[in-house]
């Protein structure tokens, strides 16, 4: 079954053929949020699965989430005209003083996975950066803040108290991640949520709407 097809080569990290099966797959009105939840959200939640228990590299899960990635540009306009996708907007980024983004990309695909419209700002993101952000994109609800530098810490709990200082509406949850990040430090700046991985990152925003 074609569906069975994409989830195998969104699995292997094959975006040729996960490209071409979703477009087969559309050409045959299989819904759009069908191919979404039966194929490549299972696909990458296997992955994800097989990466935290460190059966497989970041080339491995990269490639998958590249499959995503493409099937998602195939797949939204489908999804927001027909099926009301998005649960919620995110906003992700490195904070400024750190270039890593392998991290902050995984929480983007397990993010637009879990059915969140994510708006990535890329790496080195600075304070007015996340707040024009959040300015621009009014229907944001959650803001990940990404470091893998302790470096940054400062620049953390710079963002944070900038971000709940413009939040007059008590409209947005923050979450941090990534390697100089701990569940005490999250706590000490004022953060909602911290994890440790990019799925839990993506289950713990889900909560946020429950």
């Amino acid at each position: 079954m074609i569906l069975e097809d994409i989830r195998e080569a969104v699995k292997n990290g094959q975006y040729k053929i996960a490209e071409s099966l979703i477009s087969q797959a559309l050409s045959s009105h299989i819904p759009a949020d069908k191919i979404l939840e039966e194929s490549m959200i299972p696909a990458m939640q296997a992955t994800g699965e097989n990466y935290k228990m460190n059966e497989i590299d970041i080339p491995k899960i990269l490639a998958s989430a590249r499959c995503m990635r493409i099937g998602m540009d195939l797949l939204l306009p489908h999804l927001k005209t027909d099926h009301g996708f998005y649960i919620g907007t995110a906003i992700l980024g490195t904070v400024e003083g750190d270039l890593h983004d392998i991290g902050k990309n995984l929480v983007a695909v397990m993010f637009r996975c879990a059915g969140f419209k994510v708006v990535d700002l890329g790496v080195n993101v600075t304070e007015k950066q996340f707040l024009k952000a959040v300015e621009q994109n009014p229907d944001a609800s959650i803001v990940c803040i990404s470091s893998l530098l302790t470096t940054t810490h400062k620049n953390i709990r710079h963002t944070v108290k900038a971000l709940r200082q413009s939040d007059t509406d008590h409209r947005l949850k923050i979450m941090v991640g990534g390697g100089a990040v701990t569940s005490e430090f999250a706590s000490q700046i004022g953060a909602d949520a911290y994890t440790e991985t990019a799925m839990d990152a993506a289950r713990k925003a889900r909560t946020f709407f429950i």
